[in-house]
């Protein structure tokens, strides 16, 4: 894998991503939740964050050198690093001296859609602030990729600030994963328009999309959105995906038949092919396709990365066999 990517990377430049780094607890469950009893379920504890998993997913591709920039703790720094490393990316990660490592509890409807829901506990990775960029960070980085989870605390926005300050200031084109309609409502779409000003790439889920401009259809909202940013990719799950520009929907895109096990990531994973395949030059409606390949991988193992393991785990893919 490392050199796949170092060959990759070779004339393109690398990808940049700054965001969240999070253990994630997935419990597998099949039907409702019982309330104030057991319910039988799978449970493992895999690395996860939907910056990190956006760069693992990236490194997979194999067309591009991938670096992250993240924060932790103490409690699980030395875990992280080595997965992220073990996913061919170049990981600076900050130890936070007081906040524990972030984590989300997903549980997953084993069903036929797989659907999951997160408890979110952000613990360390909405504690990145400014000063923890640099602007040496972007040298020999073609694109600038944020979560956008550092929308969400106040120390992580004025590090997004800076970080799309110095990529302008480069000429590196930056783009951003709205991250996460919940928190989304919470922050507000006027907020969100006014710090996202500037980014070139958008990549929205359908809910995040119809939130953002108010529209029930995502077409519509992929259109909408189009006029406020360059390039706006919406992605649709089991349906594949928008691509939009100068408030036309150019591009629909089919999804990759797929035998779901497990939600969790997947956008992640769209993310990431399609800024790789962006990267190595393809049109956007090409890295579309890459998009929604990945997509369809991530769906059919359990946990948002290509390849992940529980701490002490030293068997690579285990956990595709859960």
């Amino acid at each position: 894998m490392s050199g796949a990517v170092g060959a990759g990377a070779s004339g393109a430049g690398a990808l940049l991503v700054v965001g969240d780094v999070v253990t994630d607890v997935v419990a597998r469950h099949r039907g409702p939740l019982a309330s104030g009893t057991d319910t039988a379920a799978s449970v493992r504890t895999l690395p996860g964050g939907a910056g990190a998993n956006v760069a693992c997913w990236a490194a997979h591709s194999g067309r591009a050198e991938v670096r992250l920039l993240g924060r932790v703790g103490a409690d699980a720094a030395a875990w992280h690093e080595q997965e992220l490393t073990a996913s061919g990316v170049r990981a600076r990660l900050v130890v936070d001296p007081v906040a524990p490592t972030g984590t989300v509890i997903c549980l997953v409807d084993t069903g036929a859609a797989a659907e999951r829901t997160f408890l979110t506990d952000s613990g360390a990775s909405l504690r990145l602030d400014p000063g923890d960029w640099s602007e040496t960070l972007l040298n020999g980085v073609a694109r600038l990729h944020l979560s956008g989870y550092l929308l969400f605390s106040e120390p992580s926005r004025a590090l997004l600030t800076s970080a799309l300050a110095s990529a302008h200031a480069r000429g590196v084109p930056v783009s951003l994963d709205p991250a996460s309609a919940g928190f989304l409502s919470e922050l507000g779409v006027d907020r969100f328009l006014d710090l996202v000003a500037g980014v070139e790439v958008l990549l929205p889920s359908r809910d995040e999309a119809c939130l953002l401009t108010g529209l029930p259809d995502a077409a519509d909202a992929a259109a909408e959105l189009s006029r406020h940013v360059p390039l706006v990719v919406v992605k649709l799950g089991a349906q594949g995906a928008l691509v939009a520009r100068s408030g036309t929907v150019c591009a629909r895109v089919p999804a990759v038949r797929a035998a779901p096990r497990d939600t969790t990531g997947a956008g992640d994973a769209f993310t990431g092919g399609f800024l790789a395949a962006l990267l190595a030059g393809a049109a956007p409606e090409e890295a579309a396709v890459e998009g929604c390949r990945a997509g369809a991988l991530a769906v059919e193992r359990v946990g948002g990365r290509p390849g992940g393991r529980p701490p002490g785990d030293s068997q690579q893919g285990r956990q595709q066999g859960i």
